[in-house]
C-alpha cells in the first residue's frame, strides 16, 4: 500500500460538453468539495452521471494534478481552474493509465479503472487555447466504475493495487 494525494473533488449537475456536439458548450456550474460520498454502482451523489446508466463505466473520473499543471503551462494561465477539466478527482502519486482493467482501493473505496478519459475537441475551448487537446493526448484521466462506496476526502489517503 502506498500514499497518494486528493488535491481537489467536484461535482456538476449537468453537461457543458458531453452530448452538446456542434451546439454551444453548456453553462453548468462545476462545484468543489472537501469531500465526497462515492455510491457503488452509481457516481456521486448531485453529479450529472450519478445513475446515469447500469453499469456506467465513468460512474467516477480521476485526472493526474501533473496534467493540469502541464496545461496551464501551455495556455499560459498558471490559474486556470483544476475545475474546467471536469474531472471529478484531481490526484497525484497514482500512474492513472496503468489502472484500465484493474481494481484499485483509494481510501475507502474500491474502484475499477475502465478506460482511459479521453480528452475531446472542448478542451481547447474549456483551457482557453488551442492544441490542449492534442497536449493531454494519453493524459486526459482515467473513468472507473465505484465496486465498493465511501467516502473520498482532500489530502493524503492510501492507495492499493
Amino acid at each position: 500500500m502506498t500514499r497518494a494525494v486528493i488535491h481537489a473533488l467536484y461535482t456538476s449537475p449537468g453537461h457543458n460538453y458531453f452530448g452538446h456536439h456542434g451546439q454551444p458548450s453548456g453553462d453548468h456550474p462545476v462545484e468543489e468539495h472537501d469531500s465526497v460520498e462515492l455510491v457503488a454502482g452509481k457516481g456521486i451523489p448531485g453529479d450529472r452521471f450519478f445513475g446515469w446508466k447500469d453499469d456506467y463505466k465513468g460512474q467516477v473520473t480521476l485526472i493526474d494534478r501533473e496534467v493540469i499543471e502541464a496545461v496551464r503551462e501551455h495556455a499560459g494561465n498558471p490559474d486556470l481552474p483544476a475545475s474546467a477539466f471536469r474531472r471529478n478527482v484531481v490526484t497525484s502519486g497514482i500512474e492513472l493509465n496503468r489502472l484500465v482493467g484493474r481494481a484499485f482501493r483509494l481510501g475507502d473505496t474500491l474502484l475499477e479503472g475502465t478506460q482511459k478519459c479521453a480528452p475531446c475537441y472542448w478542451m481547447d475551448e474549456a483551457c482557453g487555447k488551442p492544441g490542449t487537446e492534442k497536449l493531454m493526448h494519453d493524459r486526459g484521466g482515467l473513468r472507473c466504475k465505484i465496486l465498493t462506496g465511501g467516502r473520498l476526502g482532500l489530502g493524503e489517503v492510501e492507495f492499493a493495487t
